[in-house]
């Protein structure tokens, strides 16, 4: 289909097989076949393993001292404590490590701690722990530094801290670099991080943790070691409750996997964040405009994250920082205001180099069927939003992309991947064209040489080529369940609800309808006139539909009168009466 002058892929329905045993869990929990059918897709096939799924307790978490050096690390800080040293919590500018300074800077306070933190600034200094900073910090008296969510490659400066006398705990969760014997570099320090064991044989059962998790552990554990006891003192419990929450936005925002523990600390810490005592999450709740709502799992990747991450793009993450701990009412609310307008600033931004960007792709080539991964550059790119603008590349031509701000001979790029080709594995094969690279195997991070750029852009695409098949880069949409419209009640979407939040490796549901026949004009709607509505029917049962963004399908839809979609149910309250109505993610037409 061309759309504004570009050839985009229509997507590969993936539609998982029905299970022979959903029948069987529908009656033992008493719910929808449709639910069963999509629990048994999340690798859920058992009555007490859904039971846990539907209503995670928390006494399942894993004790903080499962990860290994996690008791070490809470001693160091309990003694730190007790000598009076300067403790620094040095963040990530992310939703993930803002929250994760958060965690620990408040547990640190209630334990009586001379703590203090650093952010370093997105676009002057770059992510992770830089030794310009680290000097610096010792220079201002700091005895001991607390890395949250960076620093697992940070070797020089592992180095430099002994050097200058400083003990280096680092908390992380990314992944660690490996040397040209494809052997595992890790840096001189106290290493808290769930998935690098000092003990192969017992490994956290949670490697997928977030670093803002990590902080939650850690911040567990220095209380228990302050409390002399597993269970913890009052003010430690009440900490915790708030706690949750914090790495709840850290969790989410991070897009690690809403599954086992992760889904633990997501599903309670989300119920927590509307009574938080904390000044800034209020202030942010009411400034998302969700006061008084349940809070889901979109709300955090949609409205809260957003608005946390757009400080550190657009200007310095420690005023979120600020906002979530130190701040008191009137001043998170100040701050707040403050992440408000730079998000609109990051929205514009982002629209326009968006834009630039995907006709960039076309006019370069980089989307033809011989190219499998695609490397922009350009001075006029702002380095804190081409994140967000590669992942939106990536969805429109279905290749790994990496986006590149150049500024005085440097380049900082930001990388979004596909299936099946390992970023952090990738740039790692890439790495003699880069001066720093670091992150996971879909999101990824660099910083280069303006003119190595060329050369990098040759070395990448090689690998692609070599990684990736044309089926990868065809978009697929997985779906969960083949359903007709009298299935859909208002009973189903609720019981599709019990299986919030919804993220990475618990996607929202998505079903697929039969073929159906289109009832009278379907018709554009919105201030842009850029999303459709239409109502379907299989003959017997009728059901409204909207398709956000999706208007140039109404001309197809009045050309063929019958199609498939691909849906998200929905409630639609409306004076007084509750209907089910279909959020369409995608049209299949009549060949």
């Amino acid at each position: 289909m061309l759309v504004n002058g570009r050839t985009k892929m229509p997507k590969d329905w993936v539609i998982s097989p029905h299970s022979r045993e959903r029948d069987r869990l529908a009656g033992a929990l008493r719910i929808s076949p449709i639910v069963a059918q999509v629990l048994h897709n999340r690798g859920i096939t058992d009555a007490d393993s859904a039971r846990q799924f539907l209503q995670p307790q928390m006494n399942a978490m894993h004790p903080p001292d499962a990860i290994s050096d996690t008791t070490v690390a809470a001693k160091r800080i309990a003694d730190a404590i007790d000598n009076g040293e300067k403790i620094v919590l040095f963040g990530d500018y992310d939703v993930d490590g803002i929250t994760g300074v958060s965690i620990l800077w408040h547990c640190l306070k209630i334990a009586g701690a001379d703590v203090h933190f650093y952010i370093p600034h997105r676009l002057e200094e770059g992510y992770g722990v830089n030794i310009e900073a680290l000097d610096a910090l010792a220079d201002d008296g700091a005895k001991l530094i607390i890395t949250i969510d960076c620093g697992i490659t940070a070797i020089e400066p592992a180095l430099r801290a002994k050097v200058r006398g400083v003990d280096l705990i680092i908390t992380d969760h990314h992944t660690p670099h490996t040397d040209d014997a494809n052997r595992v570099r890790l840096p001189d320090a106290t290493l808290v991080h769930p998935a690098v064991s000092d003990d192969a044989a017992t490994p956290y059962p949670n490697p997928d943790l977030s670093g803002a998790g990590v902080a939650l552990k850690l911040a567990w554990a220095v209380a228990q070691n302050i409390s002399k006891a597993v269970k913890v003192r009052s003010e430690f419990r009440e900490f915790l409750v708030d706690a949750m929450g914090l790495a709840a936005l850290g969790i989410i925002a991070d897009v690690v996997p809403l599954t086992g523990e992760n889904r633990i600390i997501a599903y309670h810490g989300l119920r927590g964040l509307r009574e938080s005592r904390l000044p800034g999450i209020q202030a942010l709740i009411h400034a998302a405009s969700l006061a008084g709502k349940k809070l889901e799992g979109e709300d955090i990747g949609f409205k809260i994250a957003p608005r946390l991450n757009a400080i550190g793009r657009m200007g310095h993450a420690r005023l979120a920082v600020d906002m979530l701990t130190r701040a008191d009412p009137d001043e998170a609310v100040r701050i707040a205001e403050n992440l408000e307008q730079q998000n609109r600033a990051r929205q514009s931004l982002q629209r326009k180099i968006t834009n630039e960007a995907l006709e960039m792709v076309v006019q370069q080539g980089q989307n033809a069927d011989t190219v499998r991964g695609i490397v922009l550059a350009s001075p006029d790119w702002h380095a804190g939003v081409i994140g967000i603008v590669a992942s939106r590349v990536t969805e429109e031509f279905g290749r790994p992309t990496v986006m590149i701000a150049v500024e005085n001979g440097f380049g900082q790029g930001s990388a979004r991947s596909i299936r099946h080709f390992p970023l952090h594995e990738v740039l790692a094969d890439c790495r003699e064209h880069l001066l720093a690279y670091g992150g996971h195997a879909m999101a990824a991070g660099l910083r280069i040489d303006a003119d190595k750029i060329d050369a990098f852009r040759d070395a990448f695409q090689a690998r692609a080529g070599q990684m990736l098949t044309p089926s990868d880069l065809r978009p697929k949409l997985q779906i969960d369940d083949v359903v007709n419209l009298d299935d859909l009640s208002p009973q189903l979407v609720t019981d599709l609800g019990r299986l919030e939040p919804f993220g990475a490796g618990n996607p929202a549901p998505r079903l697929a309808t039969e073929w159906l026949d289109v009832v009278g004009e379907p018709r554009t709607v919105g201030t842009n006139q850029n999303h459709l509505q239409v109502t379907l029917s299989d003959g017997r049962t009728r059901c409204k539909g909207i398709a956000f963004g999706m208007s140039k399908y109404q001309v197809p839809l009045m050309d063929h009168r019958r199609c498939r979609v691909a849906f998200r149910p929905i409630l639609n309250e409306w004076q007084g009466r509750t209907n089910v109505e279909m959020q369409i993610l995608d049209f299949r037409f009549p060949d």
